[in-house]
């Protein structure tokens, strides 16, 4: 309390912050493994960013580098690379968007009007099962399957398609990479919208039907504007990585004979960073993907906040 007013000190006031902690210690304490995670892997590299401005030699180390300021900003946004890197990863992003975000809400909306309950949990349980796999194993079985003898391919060439290797042609990359993301998440996607779901009002069902709503006219007046603010949400954290692809089953899927529809923005870090060491200038590209993400995060949560009531903040 002041001497002058008798008021408690603001800090302690009862929304504080070291109010809540002291009187919620162990909720903060379960906390810190998750603060540190992030401290540890997601602030303190920061700092690494500066040898996009540099040309980085390990042996000198970050201090000791020359700096070169934009030059290797420069050299990429003029390299013969830029616009194909530019154009894959728009096109898959947006293909991902269209495609994969909205099959999880379709099968939460369908599993929801199913009224026998072992047939939901069923088919819950069969479409969580591919999160659970390995990326490595499902890119493998994807490998096997678009063989020129594969299963996949055996099925598409009854449908007039020639017998050739699947992922070695660019125009079917795409396709199959959003393929094998759709049937891999789709199922463990749309847990969130089952929580949703759970909580809208049943008497907005009851009203609805007393007014002579069918089902589908439930689900259009009632389910989907009461899972909306999930659904802005995640569209908003989605469009914030959009430019972050998969990186390690690009990686595992695609090759020399795809890089014109496969290779993107993360994955060319990958291969000039790593493999063939030109640190600076893969860092500098990782920058510009980090920049422009955060552009279009803060965008659409503006426009979000614009034309509804749901935003990140």
């Amino acid at each position: 309390m002041t001497a002058a007013t008798g008021r408690k000190h603001p800090v302690l006031k009862r929304n504080g912050y070291l109010h809540n902690i002291l009187h919620n210690p162990i909720l903060y304490f379960m906390a810190l493994p998750v603060i540190a995670y992030y401290v540890v892997f997601c602030y303190l590299p920061m700092y690494g960013v500066v040898i996009a401005f540099q040309d980085y030699v390990p042996a000198r180390g970050i201090l000791n580098s020359n700096w070169v300021g934009f030059k290797h900003f420069a050299s990429f946004f003029t390299s013969t690379y830029f616009p194909r890197l530019m154009r894959n990863t728009l096109s898959i992003n947006i293909k991902e968007l269209l495609f994969s975000f909205p099959v999880p809400i379709l099968f939460a909306l369908l599993l929801n009007e199913v009224r026998s309950n072992r047939f939901r949990r069923l088919s819950q349980s069969v479409t969580y099962m591919p999160h659970f796999i390995s990326t490595v194993v499902i890119c493998g079985l994807l490998v096997d399957f678009t063989k020129s003898t594969g299963v996949l391919t055996n099925v598409f060439v009854l449908f007039g398609m020639d017998r050739v290797n699947m992922l070695s042609v660019p125009e079917y990359f795409q396709d199959l990479f959003i393929g094998s993301i759709v049937w891999q998440s789709f199922g463990w996607d749309s847990i969130i919208y089952f929580a949703a779901l759970t909580g809208i009002d049943p008497q907005l069902y009851d009203a609805a039907r007393v007014d002579g709503a069918g089902r589908f006219r439930q689900a259009i007046h009632v389910t989907l504007p009461g899972i909306a603010p999930t659904i802005v949400i995640l569209m908003l954290l989605r469009i914030g990585s959009m430019m972050s692809v998969s990186w390690d089953r690009i990686i595992l899927l695609y090759n020399p004979l795809t890089y014109e529809t496969a290779d993107v923005l993360t994955s060319y870090v990958y291969r000039i960073g790593l493999t063939k060491m030109q640190y600076s200038f893969a860092t500098a590209v990782g920058l510009f993907n980090s920049v422009v993400n955060i552009i279009l995060l803060v965008a659409a949560n503006q426009i979000s906040k614009n034309v509804s009531e749901n935003s990140l903040w």
